[in-house]
């Protein structure tokens, strides 16, 4: 019996596949026409054809019109038997890109030969962590952040007043504006009743700058250089006379701190130490969640790090294409068309790929090192997202009415005891690190 054998042949685009393998088969041409004659008589019982009582259709005619297809899935199916045949007896563990060729036999021998090409699964054994280095990020929460979020949460919810002075920073203004290069107007670069917040970035910097210190009805005309880099191609570098007049001007208004924010907070007395208490809770929740994020993405860095192992294509392949649908349908759901925003899987191929080798490095964790989900940490995770909604148990027997639906939580939780796995064999140090680095300045 032949075994599967490693192959070097490659495609010209890619370099050789080390997961690759070859195995030459071969199943039998009679067995396949005995399978064929007895296809097409029973689809001659069933067959309704015009001349005909039903089921007395000639097989004859049956062959014509459906043996080669018939022959042909006859075909595939004994060759895919005969090779998970031999798969189980020679323990290939097939990850799958199986792709059949025509084998290098004549049929002299009332044999067909073909040849399986397929990916197996990698083997190695864990790379050694301990020298891997990981900083534990530390944050405490005190009275300075939670005044700082509760900042936020008054933006939120900023209106904005009319005033009758000169534009400042920070306010929103409407304006009518148009611009002219070499004395001819340019459309693109006109506008009426537009409305730009001072100091947001939305427009370039020259542009809002001409504007602060203006009133409503003043009108004001000044040159700007667009920069070398702009996206408009045909702007770029290029200096434009902008003539803008400036209708109305407001500044922002942020709700008091009082009882009637508390409410609108979802504090039914209006109790603002109550609220603080909720905004501390919350706040400790969200800060709990991106700093155990942080340490996560380090462990899984490390794992890579240490296991630089090959991964089958086509299970890269077959990941991209579920994150392109999944990116697809989020779309969707925005509200955007999907013929207007085609989604190629080859996008995503990088962070697909780090996927699947993070799946072969932690299953090979729970099969060398025991690292399992344990159930009671799945219920934990189960329950701790039911919080959120108004009748938690509701929440709690759907997800165990079907096993199934448990498959993010028991990802979660595998995760989690990966991460604590790898801490305890790296080197880890704490390093402290402010609000504003761990919410990435949302809180500004």
């Amino acid at each position: 019996m032949q075994t599967s054998e490693e192959t070097s042949v490659a495609t010209p685009a890619l370099p050789p596949n080390p997961l690759e393998r070859r195995l030459d088969l071969t199943v039998s041409m009679a067995a396949i026409e005995a399978v064929v004659d007895q296809r097409i008589k029973s689809l001659a019982r069933t067959t309704k054809m015009a001349g005909f009582r039903p089921g007395k259709v000639p097989t004859r005619l049956i062959a014509q019109q459906h043996g080669q297809q018939i022959r042909g899935e006859a075909i595939v199916e004994a060759v895919q038997t005969a090779f998970a045949e031999r798969a189980r007896a020679e323990k290939i563990n097939v990850a799958g890109g199986q792709t059949l060729e025509p084998g290098s036999g004549d049929s002299s021998d009332g044999l067909m030969h073909f040849t399986m090409v397929y990916e197996v699964f990698p083997e190695f054994q864990l790379g050694d962590i301990s020298g891997q280095a990981i900083e534990k990020p530390t944050l405490t929460i005190g009275d300075a952040e939670i005044d700082q979020t509760i900042e936020v949460l008054r933006k939120q919810r900023m209106t904005w007043i009319d005033v009758d002075r000169p534009a400042a920073l920070g306010d929103r203004v409407v304006i009518d504006f148009s611009g002219r290069k070499d004395g001819e107007p340019l459309e693109k670069a006109t506008a009426s009743d537009f409305t730009v917040t001072l100091g947001d970035g939305r427009m370039l910097a020259d542009f809002e700058g001409a504007i602060v210190g203006l009133s409503a009805g003043e009108r004001k005309v000044f040159p700007l250089t667009f920069p070398e880099d702009y996206h408009a191609k045909d702007l770029a570098g290029q200096t434009v006379e902008f003539t803008v007049t400036v209708k109305g001007v407001k500044a922002p208004k942020l709700p008091e701190l009082d009882a009637e924010f508390a409410r609108q907070m979802g504090i039914a007395d209006g109790d603002l130490a109550t609220m603080r208490a909720e905004v501390r809770s919350n706040l400790e929740r969200e800060v709990k969640k991106r700093l155990d994020a942080r340490v996560k993405q380090q462990a899984m860095d490390a794992l890579l790090a240490v296991n630089p192992i090959p991964v089958p294509r086509s299970l890269v392949q077959e990941e991209s294409q579920r994150m392109a649908q999944n990116a697809m349908q989020d779309m969707q759901k925005r509200g955007f068309a999907a013929k207007s925003m085609p989604i190629d899987a080859s996008w995503f191929t990088a962070e697909a790929e780090r996927r699947v080798r993070l799946g072969l490095v932690m299953s090979e964790l729970m099969r060398s090192h025991g690292v399992n989900a344990r159930p009671e940490q799945v219920r934990a995770i189960v329950e701790d997202y039911a919080e959120s909604f108004e009748d938690p148990q509701d929440v709690v027997r759907w997800y165990y009415a079907q096993p199934e639906r448990l498959a993010e939580a028991q990802g979660l939780a595998l995760e989690n005891n990966v991460v604590a796995w790898v801490l305890a064999a790296a080197k880890v140090s704490e390093k402290p690190i402010t609000f504003d680095e761990l919410m990435e300045n949302a809180a500004s």
